[in-house]
Parts: structure tokens; sequence; C-alpha cells
């Protein structure tokens, strides 16, 4: 860019060429995709729930650069992520996408900027892309730590809910800057008032361990902090993104391997099959959450800023990564998924469906009265009770993912851990107990139609325990460490979130 340009003629012409006329396209009902909205009761509603993909970590335009010459500095509109919200509305539907959340970051008195111009451009790609749910919310640049997503129910009061909260605790709004503002009791504050709004937001941290320096050397985020984080508002702080975004780091514009590029930019300790290692790694952080009983759920995102055929390494919305959420196509009951753990994750859509359930031993899968229970929800043992089944139910998609390949799974692993109370160290990040109790290939699973089914039984519980499966299409018996220039499309995985058992 030359120093004459105007950095939004710039996006703009950026804009034409990657789309392409998408955008225009749509406007006349141009995209197909999954009509999640022709499910609706009627009446009002979201229909039978059913697996809805999604993404909670986009950034548009509004993630802005500051020209710091100014007092206060100046926004610089796409001066950071790069594309108007209807874009990335358009790119999710034409990647299956039924919702997403707009969550630009902030800077100095950003909130000023989100109440008055994003929020009204968030209305506008509402109209303008009906047909995928539209969150509106924040990357939270999170008090004393890395980044959050910050999700706001979909009520008449958003705007100005995510505008004192932003103006109130985000670490950047100040200006001047506030050095009170990037402490931990301020986070702690945060969570409080949001714990008693009586429309609660979501909270999931953003790339746990980007800034981690080695495997358990933790950075900016911390397990102490996860801890405090959920201890203060249960009902808010309820979990991190397992895969990050960024994961077309390693992709130059053609699509060609960069030898020096990492996924996820994670440049200090590398990502795991494209996961996180606080959730990647077996009997880790994630597990030693667990553990506690606490009711902790990954995702996975695209932490879409520039789409890597423009030069960034991001994927666009649902290109890549999917958050899918049981959930009727309605905000509240999409919010209510996220927030109890209806969700399994999933890149480089190696499936597109994943049903755990867990029964009390001589009950019938799917039978009611609290017999079998799905991911989030706890199974209560009675009486002599010793044994639960587990029934993995995973589907391939019937078409290819966006390189056009049709990725198989090679195998499937049950993992269990015990549940074992508070942890004493609050430093903790492992969990001992946690173990891959089975693994199935395709010698040892079925198929039922176009399902792919596993059953193992579990025996002599004699204790707390929470369940969780994962799958890959590698042969790789755990993920290993993800050296540069890994190409994002040969290593998948995918996640369940757990289900608990008590007895």
């Amino acid at each position: 860019m030359s120093a004459s340009e105007n950095p939004e003629h710039v996006t703009r012409r950026r804009l034409l060429a990657v789309t392409g006329g998408l955008v225009g396209a749509v406007a006349v009902g141009g995209l197909t995709g999954p009509a999640w909205a022709d499910d609706r009761r009627p009446g009002g509603g979201g229909g039978r729930r059913r697996w809805l993909p999604g993404d909670h970590h986009v950034h548009s335009e509004f993630s802005v650069g500051y020209d710091n010459s100014t007092t206060p500095p100046k926004p610089i509109i796409g001066g950071d992520a790069i594309y108007p919200l209807s874009v990335n509305a358009t790119h999710a539907q034409q990647f299956g996408l039924a919702w997403i959340v707009s969550t630009d970051h902030g800077g100095p008195l950003h909130s000023k900027l989100d109440a008055e111009q994003r929020y009204p451009s968030l209305l506008e790609a509402r109209r303008s892309v009906p047909k995928v749910l539209q969150f509106y919310g924040m990357e939270l640049d999170t008090p004393a730590a890395d980044h959050s997503s910050l999700i706001i129910p979909k009520v008449s009061t958003e705007r100005d809910i995510l505008f004192q909260l932003e103006s109130k605790f985000s670490a950047r709004d100040p200006f001047p800057a506030d050095p009170s503002f990037n402490t931990e009791q301020k986070m702690l504050e945060a969570l409080r008032v949001m714990q008693q709004l009586p429309h609660k937001p979501l909270l999931f941290a953003n790339h746990p361990a980007r800034s981690a320096t080695g495997l358990g050397v933790y950075g900016q985020d911390t397990p102490a902090e996860f801890r405090n984080w959920n201890d203060t508002a249960p009902d808010i702080a309820h979990g991190f993104e397992g895969a990050p975004g960024h994961q077309a780091g390693a992709l130059n514009k053609d699509g060609s391997i960069k030898p020096t590029g990492a996924r996820g930019g994670y440049g200090n300790h590398p990502t795991m099959g494209g996961f996180d290692q606080m959730t990647a790694r077996l009997g880790g952080l994630w597990d030693s959450l667990l553990g506690e009983g606490r009711r902790w759920w990954i995702t996975s995102t695209s932490d879409s800023h520039v789409h890597y055929t423009e030069g960034g390494s991001d994927f666009w919305p649902g290109e890549y990564s999917k958050t899918y959420v049981h959930a009727g196509w309605d905000y509240a009951d999409i919010l209510d998924g996220l927030r109890s753990g209806r969700i399994f994750v999933v890149i480089g859509d190696l499936i597109d469906q994943l049903d755990l359930t867990v029964s009390r031993t001589g009950h019938a899968q799917g039978e009611a009265n609290g017999n079998t229970v799905s991911v989030g929800e706890t199974l209560q043992l009675r009486g002599r009770d010793r044994d639960a089944e587990v029934e993995v139910r995973f589907r391939v998609p019937r078409t290819a993912n966006a390189k056009g390949e049709r990725p198989q799974v090679n195998r499937v692993d049950i993992i269990t851990g015990r549940v074992t109370g508070p942890a004493k160290d609050r430093t903790s990040d492992t969990n001992s107990t946690t173990k891959v109790e089975a693994r199935y290939g395709p010698k040892q699973w079925r198929r039922e139609g176009d399902e792919i089914v596993v059953r193992h039984t579990l025996r002599d519980i004699d204790g707390p325990m929470y369940v969780r499966v994962r799958g890959t299409n590698t042969d790789e018996l755990e993920p290993q460490p993800d050296p540069k220039g890994s190409d994002p499309w040969a290593d998948l995985w995918f996640y369940s979130n757990p289900v608990f058992i008590e007895r």
C-alpha cells in the first residue's frame, strides 16, 4: 500500500478481488447451502434439535488498526482484519454454517466504535444473509490474559450489554491506557458482573496456549486463571478453543505449502494435530479440569482475519474448522447448547455428525428417564449398577471438503478419566487417571446406513468419571507436535465433549 492510499479503499479493492462478485450473487439468492432456517417451527422457534455447525471467533473490518499520530489514536477500518460482516456471513453460508459470532478485538475507545459502527453493520449483515444466525460479541482483550470470545445473547439490549462490558473491562479500551484494567482482579470483577446479568453472556478462552514456550510451560493463560474464572462465574467461563484458528498459516496463496508457516500461529510451542496442547495432550490440562468435575468445554474456530489466498493465514468461517452444537435453529437454543456442552468439534470436515451416548446397562440406547445421556450431561448409576454402555455414532460427509477431498476416519478412541474433586494445586495441568479405554478401527466398528457405530462396555465403575471421544484420519496413536510447514489437510482430528458418570 502506498503512503497516499486510503486503507478503506485498499480494503474494498481486496474484497472485490477475493469475493469475485460473491456478495452480489447472494443478494439475489445465488448461494445455496443447508437451509437451516427452513426447519423452524410454525409460529417461531428453532425446530428440531440437530447438529448445527458454527464458528464463535470471526473478525471483520472493525478489528481495526490505529493511527497513533492522533490523540486519541484514530481507528483504521480494515487495518487488521479486512472483511465486512456480510462477507463473513456469506462465506459462512457457503461452507455450510448455521451460526457465527462476530468477535472483533478492541483497542483505545473501541467500545464506542463497536456501538456506533459495527452494530449497525451487524444488523445489515443479518438482513442480507438471513440463513446464518449472527451473534453479537467481541474478542475480549482479557485482563491479565490473552484473548477470549465473549458471546452476547440475542436480546434487544445486546448493543448496550456489550458496550458496558467492553468499556468497563476490556484491557485495551481506556484512553489514556489504564494499567488497572489489565489485572486478574479486573477479570474476576468482570466475571462477577456477567454472572449477575439477567441475560448472561458466554466466554471461551481463545488460542489458550499460543503464548506457551514449551509443553506445560504456559504464557498469558494459566491453569490457575481458568480455575479462578470458572469458580467466579460458572455460568459464563465455560471452556477454551480446542483447535485454534489461523490453520492456514502453512499455506501459500496458491495453496502450496509454506515451509516456515506454523499452524494456528503457534510459533513457540506447536499445535498437536491442529489442536492446542491444553486439549490434545492426553491427561493434560483439559483432563485435569474435567477430573475436578468442571463443565469445561472445547470448541474449534477460524479466527478469520485475512484469507490465505490474500496473503493471510486464515480459512473462511466453516471452510476448515467447525464447532457443532446440538440445538434448534434458534439463537437462544444455540447459546444454551454452547453453555451446556452439547458440542463436538472437527477440522477438515472429517465427519459431520458425532453422537456419544452412555447408558445404564440393560437399558436401550435412546431410552428416556435418565437411563441414557449425551455430551454435556451426567448419567446417574443406581443401586447395584456398576457397568455402562457407550455408543459412538459418527458420519463421514457425503460430499468433498473444501480442498475437494473426502478424508476417511482411520480410528476412534474412547477416553476415560476419574473425577476426584477440586485440585489441591490450582496450577495442576495433569490427570494421571486419564487413559485410552479402547481404540476402534474399521475392522471393529459396524455400519448402519450412512452411520458408523462403535459400542463399548465400561465395567466395574466404582466412582465418578467422565468419557470423551476423539478420532483421526492418521495412524498416530497420540497427536504429534505439528512441525512448521505441516499440511493442515493431511492431519485431521475430531473431539467430542465429555459425558459424566456419577454413582
